[in-house]
């Protein structure tokens, strides 16, 4: 049988059978647990789907137009194919693939330390283990765990607890989300989910797949055996975004993807783990919790769960910046949200000299006389630079007047002598501040309020984490508050994740909450005068 290899990766080794006429990509997709940059979903538009061909290249159609367009630029080697434009011609004894490695994610696991009393869903009684509805999972075996799951856009968090006693078991795991094969963002997923048979199930197995990948390296880790740990998860809470959440379960996400914007249903799930390909134990079950509404999901509750913000006597503001970025403000008498679009340029996309918070990330610039000085993570070689670094970037280049307050630069900016920044960049970057920046403004009017009343900032998420505060008001990312004001608060869903876990309570909660928060979509609401909004936030 004809097949592709993937050398690399444990999934790839054994290869797949070759489809004439599919793509390499397609075959990534096939296979799974082979990880692939293919930020524009396989249209061949972003040129990072690189790939080389061992053995097996006279097999695969000649190089496409788009292919030579990236060639004349110098993005792409002559010994280099994209995955998503090279097709398998005809059958090959064997055609054997590498991918060149695109770093290793940091990905921020670390959550607030909370006190929430212990009272799982699942308990020990005698010999048995029992789910809270009496539902008898089985004998007792020596452990119980839960596995808590914040699903991102672009990467996978977890941790896995002790039920009997809250404790971690081993440090929290994290990976990226294999679905970055099917492009960047959410709306990329639902086009894919949408427009392709069986491509639904196809993004749930990635993601189980990641799941499940990252659960064996714990338990490798830890030492255990094999199945060990895994076998003995009886409970899952999994949060994320609308789209997320609702790929891991099986949901239809079509809706998400038109007007207006709506999930099909936003109540709490409960399935069986193992039914969604998860590996746990047999009879172990998975929460998925519920959605605030549009855009906002599990995870943007999660954040308004691990902070307290909803039993606080005063006001507080949670601004969590992802692939999508969420506002909330409110205290126990009342919540508001929004949702937007607004991580993408921030994460490396859309930006030509972006990446992720990879090894090699330009994390933090200054310029002086001109001349820019940067730190990596890692202290590699530079890449390109991640969230952080841009926020520093663009603030640095307003402070030494090389951009002015309108966001316009003479001419392209040199980092290093290999990366730069254009006016097309920037003006991407302005239009993804602008958006959060007006979710802000707006729903602290909405709110009746004003900034000086607002006693706490959580920023939660990597983003907004890992970012200069001083520099995000420099640039207008962040309101101009008393910097004592924010608070970082780590990955805020996984803590979420995590309360409800380990405590029923923290679920009803939740569940309560959906009812009482009030989730606004400040463009309908302002109607043609958002855009005249978001514009006098686009400056400085």
């Amino acid at each position: 049988m004809a097949k592709m290899f993937f050398p690399q990766y444990a999934r790839g080794r054994d290869g797949i059978e070759l489809v004439v006429g599919e793509t390499i990509l397609q075959h990534v997709r096939r296979i799974g647990g082979v990880e692939i940059d293919s930020e524009c979903g396989g249209q061949g538009t972003c040129g990072k789907d690189v790939v080389r061909i061992e053995t097996g290249a006279e097999y695969l159609t000649p190089a496409t137009d788009v292919e030579s367009r990236f060639l004349e630029d110098g993005q792409l080697k002559a010994n280099r194919r994209l995955a998503c434009q090279a097709k398998v011609a005809k059958d090959a004894e064997r055609i054997l693939v590498f991918i060149p490695d695109f770093g290793r994610y940091t990905i921020l696991t670390e959550c607030a330390e909370t006190h929430t009393a212990l009272n799982p869903c699942v308990k020990r009684r005698d010999d048995r283990v029992l789910y809270h509805t009496g539902e008898d999972l089985g004998p007792y075996e020596g452990s119980m765990f839960g596995l808590a799951v914040d699903v991102g856009t672009t990467t996978l968090a977890m941790q896995v607890v002790d039920l009997e006693t809250g404790k971690n078991v081993g440090n929290p795991i994290a990976g990226k989300n294999p679905q970055i094969a099917y492009g960047n963002d959410v709306i990329s997923r639902i086009g894919y989910a949408s427009g392709h048979e069986g491509g639904l199930r196809e993004l749930q197995r990635a993601v189980t797949g990641g799941v499940n990948q990252s659960l064996r390296e714990l338990e490798e880790r830890l030492g255990a055996a094999p199945g060990s740990t895994t076998n003995s998860i009886y409970d899952v809470v999994a949060v994320g975004n609308s789209t997320m959440r609702s790929i891991l379960f099986g949901q239809n996400i079509r809706d998400l993807g038109v007007i207006p914007f709506e999930p099909s249903s936003k109540t709490a799930l409960t399935r069986r783990a193992s039914g969604l390909g998860l590996a746990t134990h047999p009879l172990g079950m998975a929460y998925g919790a519920p959605f605030i509404g549009g855009h906002a999901g599990a995870d943007c509750l999660a954040d308004i769960i691990a902070t307290g913000l909803y039993q606080s006597d005063e006001i507080e503001m949670i601004i969590d910046v992802g692939t999508n970025g969420e506002v909330v403000i409110g205290n126990k008498d009342r919540i508001m949200t929004a949702s937007c679009a607004a991580g993408g340029a921030y994460e490396g996309y859309q930006i030509r000299c972006g990446v992720g918070a990879i090894e090699g990330a330009i994390t933090e610039v200054k310029i002086e006389d001109g001349q820019a000085k940067y730190k990596t993570l890692g202290d590699k070689a530079p890449l390109g630079v991640c969230g952080s670094g841009v926020i520093d970037l663009l603030a640095e280049l307003l402070k030494s007047k090389i951009m002015n307050e309108k966001a316009r630069i003479a001419r392209d900016y040199r980092i290093t002598g290999s990366l730069s920044i254009s006016q097309d960049d920037i003006n991407q970057l302005i239009v993804a501040k602008a958006g959060l920046r007006t979710d802000q403004d707006l729903l602290i009017r909405y709110y009746g309020t004003t900034l000086d009343h607002v006693s706490r900032i959580y920023l939660a998420g990597a983003f907004a984490n890992y970012m200069n505060v001083d520099n995000a008001m420099v640039i207008g990312l962040l309101p101009q508050a008393d910097k004592s004001k924010f608070v970082r608060f780590g990955n805020g869903a996984l803590a979420g994740a995590r309360e409800m876990l380990i405590s029923q309570q923290k679920r009803r909660d939740a569940e309560q909450l959906v009812g009482l928060i009030e989730h606004t979509k400040p463009n309908e609401v302002e109607g043609q005068e958002f855009q005249y909004v978001v514009a006098e936030n686009m400056y400085f």
